[in-house]
């Protein structure tokens, strides 16, 4: 049995850290190549940079600081933000992300897939109500998220960060519903995301179907730590890495 992991999600808008809920991330909570090297210093299983801004905007990637990063860490890293095609999937993993999430197209992940492999593409999916928002939230596509889910598994994807749009950055706990249904649609890896407050939250969601547990406030607000969570987890008859 495969391990299940415990991922800190570190949200960005140009080099700043920042935070808030359902996406309206209007928070400065501190930088965000010192928080990541923090987290990369403490072994955690993974870690997801996601760069807020650049979708919005429709700037690239912040290559510089992805690079920054990974000169001198070993902790896999997944980086997502701005990604809309091929030449950007292959600066990111040149630059030393392990993984990049996507979420702009079907198309981008094909064309990923096709060129770099699976195990390198994350598909993201935010959802409001079991449907599907493109553009950081912005935009309504009337999909489904086992539909999307399905599709995103068939172009390539090798696995899916699910994020509940309203529960993100509320610590109250992630959409077990949703979860329990997209890890039932697709045989690949799902990463819960959105909502998560206490290692309970994160044993909930290991047993509605996630293969990862994904956090950004619990481990920014609280005294919780991936550490804690792989202990707790441990106790509780979850294989992870401790």
């Amino acid at each position: 049995m495969l391990a299940k992991r415990i991922i800190p999600t570190l949200l960005y808008r140009g080099t700043t850290l920042v935070k808030g809920q359902a996406f309206n991330s209007w928070r400065s909570v501190g930088h965000a190549l010192q928080a990541a090297k923090i987290y990369a210093t403490r072994g955690v299983d993974e870690l997801v940079m996601l760069d807020i801004g650049a979708t919005p905007s429709g700037h690239d990637p912040n290559y510089a600081l992805i690079e920054s990063l990974t000169a001198d860490a070993f902790t896999p890293i997944a980086v997502g933000g701005g990604i809309r095609n091929l030449a950007q999937v292959r600066r990111l993993l040149t630059a030393g992300a392990d993984k990049v999430v996507i979420g702009s197209s079907l198309r981008a992940i094909r064309e990923a897939a096709d060129a770099v492999g699976c195990q390198a593409v994350v598909a993201a999916i935010d959802y409001t109500d079991g449907k599907v928002f493109r553009q950081c939230g912005l935009e309504a596509t009337g999909m489904d998220v086992e539909d999307m889910a399905r599709l995103a598994e068939g172009e390539g994807a090798g696995e899916i960060m699910l994020t509940c749009i309203p529960r993100e950055g509320t610590m109250e706990g992630y959409d077990l519903e949703t979860i329990e249904r997209v890890a039932n649609a697709v045989s690949i890896p799902v990463i819960a995301h959105g909502g998560c407050g206490t290692y309970q939250h994160m044993k909930q969601a290991i047993d509605a179907g996630a293969d990862a547990v994904a956090a950004g406030a619990m481990f920014q607000f609280t005294d919780q730590t991936p550490k804690g969570a792989a202990e707790y987890l441990k106790a509780q008859g979850v294989e992870v890495r401790v």
